[in-house]
């Protein structure tokens, strides 16, 4: 597995005497994209006024329906689509790293979907770009199934986009359950991994907080997941909090189940260095091999 970075990169400041200030998103998406988009353009507004620096919304962002042709009705390809103009406006117009934590954009000539992450800078130029690998294909209980797969296709690239204060991890969603993935991305440079997400309650309730602050200590990063949460014109329902969490593990922020708010905290990049610096884990990886286990007899 590798990780990418696109051109041209951004120049990072030193760590050491950087911090900004991250804020996440916490929706409610329903059937209405121009509604969803209205919702998060007012959140975006608020959070930049409280001094938001990165700005990131949930998975699937413009739209969450449970019917496939409403889905691909209401989507369209990257190129020419109306939300990521808007996207782009709305980040040139606050100033701000605001990045979509997914969108459902049509690919293969609008037989199939791609899961996709977009950041977009201070200028409003699209900077990064991710589909999501992984794909929530999954049987949690009678009446609860998912398949991703059969609408989306995953992708096979894993991304780094430089930011002014370091390099930001792109992740979504189930991705967080694959922790090499997020190892990858941070031997590869990453300071920030981020999971914007729409997780079931069944699995929030049980994983959420878990696994966020597992991959945040084991790779010594800070952690960003804006989530959607509440029950969705669908009828979906999702678990929300919002997380934003510190290399040391801490939670920094959680955004509870409230619907159509946001979470900020400081980010202190002295921080990350401490926590490397306490446990250099990541200088420890050696390559290894498994091996079957040799018979009795060979055991003496």
């Amino acid at each position: 597995m590798t990780a990418t970075t696109p051109e041209p990169a951004v120049a990072r400041r030193d760590l050491a005497a950087s911090s900004f200030r991250a804020a996440m998103i916490q929706t409610c998406a329903g059937r209405d994209v121009d509604e969803n988009l209205a919702t998060v353009a007012d959140l975006v507004e608020k959070a930049a006024q409280s001094g938001a620096h990165y700005i990131q919304t949930p998975e699937v962002t413009t739209l969450i329906t449970a019917d496939r042709d409403e889905l691909f009705a209401k989507t369209a390809p990257e190129d020419g689509n109306p939300a990521i103009a808007f996207f782009a406006a709305l980040a040139e117009r606050h100033s701000v790293w605001l990045h979509i934590g997914s969108m459902a954009v049509q690919i293969e000539g609008g037989k199939r979907l791609a899961n996709r992450s977009f950041l977009f800078d201070p200028s409003g130029r699209k900077a990064a770009r991710y589909d999501k690998i992984h794909m929530f294909d999954v049987d949690i209980a009678k009446g609860d199934q998912y398949w991703e797969s059969r609408r989306y296709r995953g992708g096979d690239a894993s991304v780094i986009a430089p930011l002014p204060w370091g390099n930001l991890g792109l992740t979504i969603c189930y991705d967080m359950r694959f922790p090499g993935l997020y190892r990858a991305l941070t031997q590869a440079g990453a300071h920030f991994l981020t999971a914007p997400s729409a997780f079931t309650v069944p699995t929030g309730q049980a994983h959420w907080h878990t696994l966020l602050r597992a991959r945040a200590i084991e790779n010594e990063c800070f952690v960003f997941a804006a989530a959607q949460a509440g029950e969705h014109q669908s009828g979906r329902r999702t678990y929300g909090h919002s997380l934003i969490v510190g290399p040391w593990g801490e939670i920094l922020a959680d955004g509870g189940d409230l619907q159509n708010s946001f979470i900020t905290a400081d980010i202190k990049l002295d921080d990350l260095e401490d926590a490397r610096r306490r446990v250099p884990s990541l200088t420890h990886d050696r390559p290894f091999e498994i091996i079957p286990a040799p018979g009795r007899e060979d055991l003496g």
